[in-house]
């Protein structure tokens, strides 16, 4: 027992049965949710906190704050309530010791934030949590400030909410780290008549002005790339929505490219897929696009752009080269894995071009 603070037997007795119980494992997926006491402060009487479970989908309730502790007020004249302590935040334990903080059951105002915060980070640190994980939605912005005060730091940000960290442990931080590649495909699409499916941008930087390009575009979220790839050339062009119209065939993954500092200072992969066209005719949204046409592959490949460029050139030596049976892409196989217990594609070479494949003779 430590200076004039009394602690009533049943409550500590009940304080010690809740630590024991502090991890507790739920459902099959093997999230755990934290129920553990707040640690009393040297100028605060002793607290205590918990979450349970949910009866119902492995879900939290809201954690209940019960600071009925008494202790004693130091001038031997009896006992004195407790200041009533904020409520820990609803959080669910993560498979690495973290906790994910349930952005759907934040409270309802600043102060209740704040409070919550508080007692969450020092709840979670005397229990040996390590990192933290707050999503906060688009109508509860005004609590940024207060978790940046409480050493939040910003991890990425998307339309509706932004995430941040907080790393708890006196140690370099083992957080991952933001996303760090945006995803670009590009079609290289050619018909029957050796004629290569290329647009005219009508936005587009000085040293591309008039260049007659292959139809790119940025990969959605949970999409696959060759998906993508057949989509960008019907619906888009890059940033510019573009009806083209033109339905196509996923063949093969040619080839791709890795960039650095590109935007935003992030990353890009960029794919170039062979597709083959369903459809020739072309409807484009003039308010976005100059043209776009058929082009015969010898002359899309003669452009002073493409000539001019290294990386163009040489994918454009590459779609020459498999055309001609030279050279065999990756093509795209499901498979699952017990690694992460999905499904997902695996991109590889299994045999050679067949006879009666897409040619190029007469580019030959």
């Amino acid at each position: 027992m430590e200076g004039n603070l009394l602690v009533d037997p049943a409550a500590a007795s009940r304080r010690a049965t809740t630590a024991a119980r502090c991890h507790r494992v739920a459902g099959r997926s093997g999230a755990r949710f934290l129920s553990c006491p707040c640690s009393a402060s040297r100028d605060e009487p002793a607290t205590r906190a918990w979450a349970s479970y949910s009866s119902a989908g492995n879900m939290p309730r809201a954690v209940k704050s019960a600071s009925r502790v008494n202790g004693w007020n130091g001038n031997g004249h009896g006992w004195t309530p407790a200041r009533e302590e904020s409520c820990v935040l609803d959080a669910m334990e993560d498979e690495y010791g973290g906790m994910v903080v349930d952005a759907d059951r934040l409270p309802s105002d600043t102060g209740g934030f704040a409070g919550s915060l508080a007692a969450s980070l020092s709840c979670w640190k005397s229990a040996g949590k390590k990192g933290v994980w707050l999503k906060l939605p688009l109508d509860r912005s005004e609590f940024i400030p207060l978790a940046v005060k409480a050493g939040f730091r910003y991890h990425h940000a998307e339309e509706k909410y932004l995430m941040l960290t907080y790393w708890i442990p006196d140690e370099p931080c083992l957080l991952p780290a933001n996303a760090s590649h945006q995803v670009g495909v590009g079609g290289f699409v050619i018909n029957d008549k050796m004629e290569v499916l290329v647009v005219q941008e009508k936005y587009s930087a000085s040293t591309s002005l008039g260049a007659w390009k292959l139809p790119t575009g940025f990969i959605h979220a949970s999409e696959e790339i060759f998906t993508g790839a057949v989509r960008e050339v019907k619906e888009e062009t890059g940033f510019l929505r573009c009806i083209m119209q033109i339905d196509t065939e996923f063949m093969e993954l040619i080839a791709f490219r890795h960039a650095h500092n590109v935007a935003f200072q992030k990353s890009d992969l960029f794919f170039i897929c062979l597709l083959r066209p369903l459809t020739n005719e072309i409807k484009i949204d003039e308010t976005e696009i100059q043209a776009a046409k058929w082009m015969p592959l010898p002359e899309f490949i003669e452009q002073p752009f493409i000539q001019e460029d290294h990386m163009f050139r040489k994918i454009s030596d590459i779609c020459v080269q498999r055309l001609r049976r030279r050279y065999c892409g990756l093509t795209a196989h499901h498979v699952v894995s017990k690694f992460d217990g999905g499904a997902s594609t695996l991109y590889y070479n299994v045999a050679e071009p067949e006879r009666g494949d897409l040619s190029c003779d007469a580019a030959a």
